[in-house]
């Protein structure tokens, strides 16, 4: 008798509570961060603006081009960095044809009647733009389509043309460093003969 009431006073012991798990994570206070500063980069970047959309799609304005090309040479650089701290591994995806292809339509054919893509759509909102409200509903109900007609997908549509995609180092037998550095280098030289382009003749 005695034992089983000090066994039940040792579970109700504080210690022996389960301690509730934090509102938020690193990896999600990380991501809130770093969500702020790509919003505050692409708002100052004007990317958010429906005019550079259209613009860009139009092949007149390349301001957004521009900024991809930033993003994409920042990441390689972030991500590669990451891996050789082992912070992070490599998980090359395979190649579907028939799910970029099919995916690549639908969102350019969204992008293209709505001035918007997923990301800036919501820095839109964010910057006040009411218009960008009815993209972000139809992204939700685009998603939770998808998410509904999946397992169909998966089996008809993800399986055309499947391929494994073989890393550029692998394929060149190169230093990723070296891909990196060429990649900066002529978004470097694009940048310059871009901004000599615009330049007033005469200055």
């Amino acid at each position: 008798m005695i034992n089983s009431m000090l066994s039940i006073l040792a579970q109700a012991s504080p210690d022996a509570v389960a301690q509730p798990a934090p509102f938020l994570n690193t990896g999600q206070v990380l991501g809130i961060i770093t969500g702020i500063i790509f919003g505050f980069l692409l708002q100052k970047g004007r990317v958010l603006r429906y005019d550079k959309q259209v613009g860009f799609l139009l092949l007149q304005d390349f301001t957004i081009i521009k900024f991809m090309f930033s993003a994409i040479a920042v990441g390689m650089i972030g991500i590669n960095l990451l891996a050789q701290q082992g912070m992070i591994e490599y998980d090359i995806k395979g190649l579907s044809l028939g799910g970029q292809l099919i995916g690549g339509l639908l969102f350019g054919a969204g992008w293209a009647i709505c001035g918007y893509c997923p990301g800036t759509a919501v820095g839109a909102v964010g910057e006040g733009r009411v218009s960008a409200i009815w993209v972000i509903l139809g992204m939700l109900i685009g998603a939770g389509i998808y998410a509904e007609a999946f397992p169909w997908v998966k089996a008809n549509i993800l399986t055309l043309g499947k391929y494994d995609v073989p890393r550029l180092t692998d394929l060149l037998h190169v230093n990723q460093w070296i891909i990196i550095a060429v990649f900066a280098i002529a978004i470097l030289i694009y940048y310059i003969i871009d901004n000599a382009n615009k330049k007033p003749a005469g200055k």
